[in-house]
Order: structure tokens, then C-alpha cells, then sequence
């Protein structure tokens, strides 16, 4: 319990501390203007309130990774408290800060656009490509997860071909219909019942005296799993997650001033490490008993596990409003998933959205992709997906380090993270199943000469750019606007 109480309280302090410094590092302008009122369209671009914004990049980051991936870290051990709190304070929320004010001061751009103008044309076409594949299998998969949640809660009352439909049709409204109307009206609520469901739980945990686990570096993994890389893949929302990069310029489109940007961007993270922390904290504490947490895992898997901590710690009606609640997450990922990806796409062929037939040319096919893949058994391609994910947040990071670096600031906050996260994807494909295959040795051996490489490369053009000045800011008049 005391590990436990002391984490939550180091990523609280650490929001105050080392966000304020990464915050003083990037030096916000409170007087610049931000895309939402250069660029307003009424669509994508427009202010919103800086609490509206917070709940809304809650929400949307959240999905059931800090929830589902904590779960399945807890098989680790309380080693995994350590990736969380320390992952999220200098890598996680690092990460979604420098994405989403580098996307403010680059006129809301996303990350493809970002990674071209920092590091490249030809990176921009890849990015591109990978974020739309990644934001694809996100959506699609968080179309079928919650319709079988669903058809469990209603106890089979309901085919899941229904709830399929169902949350297709508001998928697309939501993809198309202005930020304002659904996503910036209900999101806010819904986050709102994600925190005080997440803070029942843990309340419950030490008013109930859970028996959770205190510090130790011991793997307790029952598969034997490795630790490095492994478990920094498998708790990746919560600490550190790629799709956050797809997420943040979303809501640098909406911020009214660059001095939100640490509530919002830097905060949602820490938010959602709070919540990662509380979910394995849960998991480590209750199924340590006749059955173990990983056979439970196999038994009724870890919606079945969310169920049983909820209605455990909660009761039946609290917590089967948390477990609605964790229904939800998934779903108001998946629409700001195909959102993302149709904002990338006009971005990327240059096609203004201010018209709904230009969404809509935009958003049909990625739907129609989408219905199909919901057809296919991509339990494959799913596999690739964590290491999709971690290997857009390197880029992620490796375009912030750029940024600092050519403004001559303290790149290192954003180096350091990207240099361990480079090693950790090269060792993980070099050693996989999907990947190379090799032994771990050879792996790390890989990961290291692959990591020295790329940073070689990065220091290059990293020098050679702050001698062009490359343009990392959009011109853009002084006029300070008028905010609530």
C-alpha cells in the first residue's frame, strides 16, 4: 500500500515539478495566437474552454490501454508501478506535450506534417502511412470490443451486429460533424465519470486495506516474459503511447492560449497515469489468491477482470456504472481515431474541411476500410500494433528533440526518452516472433547499434539544421485573444 500511495503521489508532484520545467524549457508565449482563432473554421478549428479541452484530451488518450495494459502488466510485478509513474513523468507526458504545443506553433499541423517539416519529406510520407494504418486498427478494434461488452451487459438480449451499427453511425458523426457539437459537448462528461469512477477504485483500494504489493524489482510474470522490452510495450497508454501523437494536435486546434498547454496536454497524462496506477494496483491486490491474476486473465480475460474489480469494490450499482464507464472508453477513442485519421488525410492532400462533402469524401473510405477489416481475422496485424504504437511515440519524441534543438533549448528532456524508446522497439523486432526472431543477446546487441546509429544520424541534421534555421513557428501577429 505505501508504494502505491507514494507513486500516486510523486506523479502528482511531478506534474507540478518537472512539468513546470519542461513547460519553462518550451517557453509558451501567452500572448500568441493559436490555430483556433488564426485559422477558425467552425469545424476543426475553434476555441474551447481550457477544462473542456483537458477532459476532452482525456478522454480521447485514454481508451482501455491505461486500463487493459496495466492489467496485463501487473502479471510483472510491482515493477510495473516504476514504468508507470517514471514513464509518464519523463516520457509519456514529455511526449504529449512537445506534440501538442509544437502542433499549436506549426498552425495545429499533425504528426506526419510535423515529422516532415523536422525531419524530413521522406519521413513525412512514412509517418503518414503509419499513423493512418495505426489509427485504422484503433478505431476498428475499438469498434468490436465495446459492441461484445455490450452484448455481455445486455446478457445476449442484443445481437452485437447492433451495437456494431450503432456505434459505426456515431463514429461518423462524430468523425464529421464539428468538434463543438458532439465530441466537445458530451466528452467533457464522460471523462468527468471516468475520474470519479478510477478514484472509487482506488478509494475502495485503501479504505478496504487492499494487500497491494510493495516495491520490487522481482519479474513475477508466470510466462517468464522478459522485462525489457516486453513490459514497456505492454503498459503503453499510461506511461508512454504513439497514439497520443495521432490525439494532441486534435486539441491543439481548439486551445485558446499556449499557457493551457501544460493542463492540458502535460495534466491529461499524468491523469492518465493516475488511472494506469490505480487499475494495476487493483489487478496486483485482489486475484493474488486460489486463482492467480494470469489465470484468471485466461478464464474471463481482462473485461471479465474490470467487471469483477468494479462490482467487487464498488457494488453492484456503482460498479456497473464503472464498467459502463470503461465501455465508453473505447468508443470515444475510436472516434476521435477516425477523426485523426481524416484530418491527416485532408492535411496531407491539402483538401479544406470547412464543407461536410469534403469530410465525407474523406471519411467514407476510411469507414468502408474499416467494415472490411471488422470482417478479417488481423489478429496478426494486431500484434504489430504495440510496436507500431511505441515506434510513432520515437518519432514523436525525436521531432520534439529536433524542435528544441534548432531553438537552442534543453533538448535532452526529449532525447533521453527518445534514446531508451529506440532502444526498446529495435530490441523488441529484432528478437519477436513477428519480427527477426533472434535470440535476446543478439537482440540487445541489435537494439544498441541500431540506437547509436539513428542517433548519429539525428545530431547530424539536427546541426546542419539549426544552421539553415529551419522555420519551426508559424508567422503569425501579436494579438493576445480574448479569453474565459
Amino acid at each position: 500500500m505505501i508504494t502505491f500511495l507514494v507513486a500516486i503521489a510523486i506523479l502528482i508532484i511531478g506534474y507540478f515539478t518537472y512539468g513546470k520545467f519542461v513547460e519553462k524549457v518550451f517557453q509558451p508565449k501567452e500572448d500568441r495566437v493559436t490555430p483556433a482563432y488564426s485559422k477558425g473554421d467552425g469545424v476543426d478549428y475553434l476555441p474551447m474552454h481550457k477544462n473542456k479541452n483537458l477532459l476532452i484530451q482525456l478522454i480521447s488518450i485514454a481508451g482501455v490501454g491505461p486500463i487493459f495494459g496495466p492489467i496485463m502488466g501487473a502479471l510483472y510485478g510491482p515493477v510495473a508501478f516504476i514504468w508507470i509513474v517514471f514513464g509518464a513523468i519523463f516520457a509519456g507526458a514529455v511526449h504529449d506535450y512537445l506534440t501538442g504545443m509544437i502542433s499549436i506553433r506549426n498552425g495545429g499541423a499533425h504528426l506526419p506534417e510535423l515529422a516532415g517539416r523536422f525531419l524530413g519529406k521522406v519521413m513525412k510520407h512514412i509517418v503518414n502511412a503509419f499513423s493512418i494504418l495505426l489509427l485504422l486498427l484503433v478505431g476498428t478494434v475499438f469498434v468490436a470490443s465495446p459492441a461484445d461488452l455490450l452484448f455481455d451487459l445486455t446478457n445476449g438480449v442484443v445481437p452485437v451486429i447492433v451495437f456494431v451499427i450503432l456505434i459505426f453511425i456515431y463514429f461518423l458523426l462524430a468523425t464529421v460533424l464539428p468538434i463543438n457539437k458532439i465530441i466537445g459537448n458530451i466528452y467533457p462528461y464522460l471523462g468527468a465519470i471516468l475520474l470519479v469512477s478510477t478514484i472509487g477504485v482506488g478509494a475502495a483500494l485503501v479504505i478496504q486495506g487492499a494487500p497491494i504489493p510493495e516495491l520490487s524489482f522481482e519479474n513475477t510474470h508466470p510466462a517468464g516474459a522478459a522485462i525489457f522490452p516486453l513490459l514497456f510495450l505492454t503498459i503503453s497508454c499510461g506511461a508512454l503511447s504513439g497514439f497520443h501523437a495521432t490525439q494532441s494536435p486534435i486539441i491543439s486546434r481548439t486551445t485558446q492560449k499556449e499557457s493551457q498547454g501544460r493542463r492540458i496536454f502535460y495534466g491529461a497524462m499524468i491523469a492518465e497515469a493516475v488511472i494506469a496506477m490505480i487499475w494495476a494496483a487493483a489487478a496486483m491486490s485482489l486475484f493474488d489468491g486460489p486463482m492467480t491474476l494470469s489465470e484468471l486473465i485466461n478464464t474471463i480475460g481482462t473485461g471479465g477482470i474490470v467487471n469483477l474489480i468494479s462490482t467487487e469494490l464498488l457494488g453492484a450499482v456503482f460498479g456497473t456504472i464503472a464498467v459502463l464507464g470503461v465501455i465508453l472508453l473505447p468508443i470515444t477513442s475510436g472516434d476521435t481515431a477516425f477523426r485523426s485519421a481524416r484530418m491527416i488525410i485532408a492535411d496531407y492532400i491539402k483538401v479544406p474541411q470547412k464543407k461536410i462533402m469534403n469530410r465525407m469524401l474523406i471519411a467514407t473510405p476510411l469507414f468502408v476500410t474499416s467494415i472490411i477489416l471488422t470482417t478479417v481475422d488481423f489478429s496478426m496485424l494486431w500484434q504489430y500494433f504495440n510496436w507500431a504504437n511505441q515506434s510513432t511515440a520515437v518519432i514523436a519524441l525525436w521531432v520534439g528533440a529536433m524542435f528544441l534543438f534548432v531553438r537552442k533549448r534543453n533538448y535532452w528532456i526529449a532525447v533521453a526518452p527518445a534514446l531508451f524508446m529506440t532502444m526498446v522497439v529495435t530490441t523488441y523486432i529484432a528478437n519477436a516472433s513477428i519480427g527477426f526472431g533472434l535470440s535476446m543477446n543478439i537482440s540487445l546487441t541489435f537494439g544498441v547499434i541500431a540506437t547509436t546509429l539513428i542517433t548519429v544520424i539525428f545530431f547530424i541534421f539536427a546541426k546542419k539544421n539549426r544552421e539553415k534555421q529551419i522555420p519551426t513557428e508559424d508567422d503569425v501577429s501579436n494579438w493576445k485573444p480574448d479569453v474565459a
